[in-house]
């Protein structure tokens, strides 16, 4: 999609529709993509379950409730239940038009990732430190290994830093980042 930063609203984009080729008219609001006949359609049904919801809750109110302004009040938290409930039929009714597109990154992409991290905050950690959801989440997405092979090297390195003593203009800091 590009951008037309005139607009909140991208240019419309074609897509494959069941029947073949077609044009949609799906624009992105708000950080979602959605298509303009069905949010029309959405508000629609919004306004007409929420004031349904409303209008009917304040006859029935009125009858039930003594004073006029409690009846109102009712009334106006059925309609706002009336909008949720609006909102969750059109939910149902209009799928995501959103494709989530999965890419790897390249192993040296990521070797630099972990080198800038430990330039920037001098260690990582140790990966038996962490949690085992973490630990799974990291072999899940398959940076473990990356991070096992980052800490043989910090351990390897460290004896030979260990013996060079620090100069008198640099700020060391106890908990690994930057003093």
């Amino acid at each position: 999609m590009q951008h037309d930063h005139s607009t909140p609203a991208l240019a419309a984009e074609p897509s494959l529709g069941e029947g073949g080729p077609a044009r949609q008219n799906l624009y992105e609001v708000w950080g979602d993509t959605i298509d303009v006949r069905d949010l029309a359609i959405s508000i629609a049904i919004g306004a007409v379950v929420s004031l349904g919801a409303y209008f009917a809750a304040k006859l029935l109110m009125h009858s039930l409730v003594e004073s006029a302004q409690m009846a109102r009040a009712y009334a106006m938290l059925v309609g706002i239940l009336g909008c949720l409930a609006g909102g969750a039929i059109s939910a149902f009714f209009f799928k995501p038009k959103r494709e989530v597109l999965e890419h790897q990154a390249d192993q040296g992409f990521r070797e630099q990732v972990v080198a800038d991290l430990l330039k920037e905050y001098g260690s990582l950690g140790r990966l038996e430190d962490l949690s085992p959801e973490v630990t799974a989440e990291l072999k899940e997405l398959q940076l473990y290994e990356l991070f096992r092979q980052a800490q043989a090297r910090e351990e390897e390195a460290r004896p030979v830093n260990a013996s060079v003593a620090p100069s008198a203009g640099a700020a060391v800091s106890l908990s690994g980042g930057r003093g």
